[in-house]
């Protein structure tokens, strides 16, 4: 059900949830302050109450109204990278709900670079809880069309056209002047590195819980298996037909039905999800997908593939 910007922050401010465009991809969100509208979010998703949600934010002036320390380093990389595809994890004020950070010390915050969104958080003047607008684990929304798909047609959708980042924010927990890398994202560890002036800690004693760090998450309906080499995947095609394939690069598998994302990470990963949501919607007996190269700029992408392709059984391809 597609609506205005008026009726989203009606909707909103009536603690109701609302389908909303971002920069990653689509988002379900909820006033942050409100917890029977977080409750919404978690019974809507089917997302268990120990994940946290990640607070979207329409300026860093608020980041004091959620977070109980804003360090040197969180400064820095807030200039760098708000708005933008960056979330940060910090102290939480005593205040914010234990059930947006599924009762962690920490709060998830996030100014997005979407011109709707921005314009939403402002004019609601509403912190906005706002996972991805799916199933939990299934394939995340980039379009209002995936999102009316996954939840149905009757959720409260604003639409703001495809996603132009097209996978999930990069999450980086900040102690002091030390930070971790919790989920990779198209801002990749060496431009936080870059800012930061030092590597990530790699001796932590706690892992703060963040969005995107199941085992399987990012799933479509369909089978999906991932493969280290073009070779294997044609080799398992050619004795099992019937599937459909993801490929990077140049197209030379001659599968019925293949999508070739380029090898260039930023735009494959603009186009990552679309791609695997017509694939899913193929009706293959399973989707066949290269991996792409094991390099430092695809490792968002490879990330989001490894979940989506996760098997409890090890896969011999």
């Amino acid at each position: 059900m597609r609506i205005s910007p008026a009726k989203a922050i009606d909707l909103l401010q009536r603690g109701e949830v609302v389908a909303i465009p971002t920069e990653t991809v689509y988002g379900l969100a909820a006033d942050a302050s409100n917890e029977l509208a977080i409750a919404k979010i978690y019974a809507t998703k089917q997302r268990p109450a120990n994940n946290p949600l990640i607070v979207h934010i329409a300026s860093a002036t608020q980041v004091v109204d959620w977070a109980s320390e804003f360090p040197p380093l969180a400064h820095r990389l807030v200039q760098a990278f708000w708005p933008g595809p960056l979330t940060l994890v910090l102290p939480a004020r005593a205040e914010v709900s234990t059930i947006v950070r599924a009762g962690e010390p920490t709060v998830a915050l996030r100014v997005p670079a979407h011109p709707i969104a921005l314009a939403l958080l402002r004019d609601s003047g509403l912190g906005l809880a706002a996972p991805s607008a799916n199933k939990y684990t299934q394939l995340s929304p980039t379009t209002a069309d995936h999102v009316e798909a996954g939840l149905g047609a009757e959720i409260p959708v604003l639409d703001g056209g495809a996603c132009q980042i097209g996978i999930e924010s990069t999450i980086v927990s900040i102690t002091g002047d030390t930070w971790q890398l919790l989920r990779p994202g198209m801002i990749d560890e060496a431009a936080i590195t870059l800012i930061a002036g030092r590597p990530a800690n790699q001796s932590v004693t706690h892992t703060p819980k963040a969005p995107g760090q199941h085992l399987l998450h990012y799933s479509p309906h369909t089978p999906c298996l991932l493969f280290t080499s073009r070779p294997a995947l044609m080799d398992y095609a050619a004795n099992k037909p019937g599937g459909a394939a993801l490929l990077f690069g140049d197209d030379i598998a001659n599968l019925k039905t293949t999508i070739t994302l380029p090898a260039e990470p930023a735009v494959a990963a603009e186009q990552l999800y679309a791609s695997l949501h017509t694939l899913d919607a193929a009706q293959a007996s399973v989707i066949l997908i290269e991996s792409p190269p094991d390099t430092p700029a695809w490792a968002a992408v490879r990330d989001r593939l490894q979940r989506a392709t996760y098997q409890p059984v090890s896969q011999n391809d």
